[in-house]
């Protein structure tokens, strides 16, 4: 739909008439019906303005309704509420000037028009009470800046006074006014043009892309937990790597996410080179989002390298080597989330676990598939095995094709045999079926590390195929252990 939309934007005297039938279609909500009765009983301009009106052309869903109004928000917001009845909520932020409306899955916010203006050491704004143009003048961007009058006089007309409407069909992110002065005063807005290029598939104009990169010291007062959200937003988007390719061009990556940026760049020594891992990283995510929206495992294909940097070496013999990578990589993402305020709990860990077994898969599919291995693998990845899967078929980024074919071909029969060794042996998750205080019973020992030792060794056999997961064989390997080991039991076995 979005692609057959934009086909119809390149033939203008038929996109004026879809733009009208589009305005008549997405207005026809009882909503707009009654703020536009309640704006005109209390003589007050009224506008729905913003992203809810850019998405109406790109024919995106949208929950989030912005009404400007020019004079009180809270009072239409408050008349409003009283003529939808019980099932409307409101909620009124008098500090803001601000009041908002849930009803049915909407959520619709009022605020009055407003003029704003920024000291240099804040992006938090003086504001006043303004017209319409001043509000649309403080738009991040032009088809942010779209207006649809509601008042009834006025129903349905469109205020574009930046050319939002043909930077739409052109594919274009630009600012309204001076770009240098939009992004100085708020620097979010340099993370959200490019955001907007990732979820769109829209370009940065010229201006403004030279403006993020002069203006890209300024994200430093920018909090953190504004960054991570943007970040995850661009993680989400259809094409990740758009984001993080213009978060690079213009500066900014090395400023939010350095260690990213230290994967750029291939090398070359004795006539043998390395792919540039911050590319081939890129690939991954875009490959995995194909397959998943999980913004976790997302981040986990972002990540998954990030510890080649701090592990290149190169060998005379072997070539460029990045040993353990995976392993300094699951050590260095606490220290990532921490600083970009990332949530540093149990979605941190599965990014941890994902990073650190990223490579067990591949090996498997490169080498002769064992059961032992198999079990294994299923043990250390759980009930995440499905999305490690995912991860390593999207880390196959070469360009050879009869080697993807059969990286692709071996990962079918590591599939394959992961279901088959999960039926007969059942050890996603297991536990050993003796436990340390029944060790510890059976052969009169205090808690020590000698009890570990006999577990591992009950474990490692079921997983090595040596007995099955069961408790009887358990039990009775379980003797042979101690046997070894010179530990005699308290009492005799069965």
């Amino acid at each position: 739909m979005f692609w057959r939309l934009r086909l119809l934007l390149y033939f203008c005297i038929e996109f004026e008439i879809y733009r009208k039938l589009l305005m008549q279609a997405y207005l026809q909500d009882k909503i707009f019906k009654i703020i536009s009765e309640a704006a005109d009983e209390l003589q007050q301009e009224c506008y729905v303005i913003g992203g809810f009106v850019r998405d109406i052309f790109l024919q995106r869903p949208s929950k989030d309704i912005d009404i400007v109004v020019v004079g009180s928000g809270i009072e239409l917001a408050e008349k409003v509420a009283l003529k939808l009845g019980k099932k409307a909520k409101l909620t009124v932020f008098k500090n803001f000037g601000t009041a908002q409306v849930k009803h049915a899955d909407l959520e619709v916010e009022f605020v009055g028009a407003r003029k704003e203006s920024y000291q240099r050491d804040s992006r938090n704004p003086i504001v006043e009470n303004g017209t319409l143009e001043d509000d649309q003048n403080r738009r991040d961007f032009t088809i942010n800046a779209l207006a649809i009058c509601l008042n009834k006089n006025r129903f349905g007309e469109l205020v574009d006074p930046f050319e939002g409407l043909t930077d739409l069909k052109n594919f274009v992110i630009r600012t309204p006014l001076n770009p240098d002065i939009t992004f100085s005063d708020d620097p979010l807005r340099m993370m959200r043009g490019i955001r907007f290029s990732a979820q769109l598939g829209f370009f940065l104009e010229s201006s403004t892309f030279e403006a993020i990169a002069r203006n890209k010291g300024r994200i430093e007062i920018i909090s953190k937990e504004r960054i991570a959200d943007e970040l995850n937003k661009i993680m989400m988007s259809r094409k990740p790597s758009v984001g993080f390719v213009l978060l690079e061009k213009t500066g900014l990556l090395e400023i939010i996410f350095p260690e990213l940026l230290a994967l750029k760049g291939a090398e070359t020594k004795d006539g043998i080179g390395h792919k540039d891992n911050f590319y081939h990283t890129l690939a991954v995510l875009d490959g995995l989002c194909e397959h998943t929206d999980n913004l976790w495992l997302r981040w986990s294909a972002l990540l998954h390298d990030i510890g080649k940097p701090v592990t290149k070496r190169f060998d005379t013999r072997l070539g460029w080597t990045f040993h353990n990578h995976n392993f300094v990589g699951e050590k260095m993402i606490p220290e990532i989330f921490k600083r970009l305020k990332l949530p540093t709990n149990e979605k941190m860990k599965f990014v941890q676990k994902m990073v650190n077994l990223h490579m067990r898969p591949i090996v498997l599919s490169e080498d002769e598939v064992t059961d032992s291995a198999i079990r294994r693998l299923l043990f250390d990845a759980g009930d995440d095995i499905d999305d490690l899967m995912k991860l390593c078929e999207a880390d196959i980024t070469s360009k050879n094709p009869e080697k993807v074919k059969r990286f692709r071909s071996n990962f079918q029969l590591v599939r394959k045999k992961l279901k088959e060794i999960e039926e007969k042996d059942k050890v996603r998750n297991f536990q050993p079926p003796i436990s340390g205080q029944e060790i510890m019973e059976v052969f009169n020992l205090p808690a020590c590390s000698l009890v570990g030792e006999i577990k591992m060794k009950i474990k490692d056999a079921i997983l090595d195929g040596i007995i099955p997961n069961e408790y009887d064989a358990a039990y009775k390997y379980m003797f042979e252990i101690a046997k070894e080991l010179n530990v005699n039991p308290l009492n005799p076995a069965p």
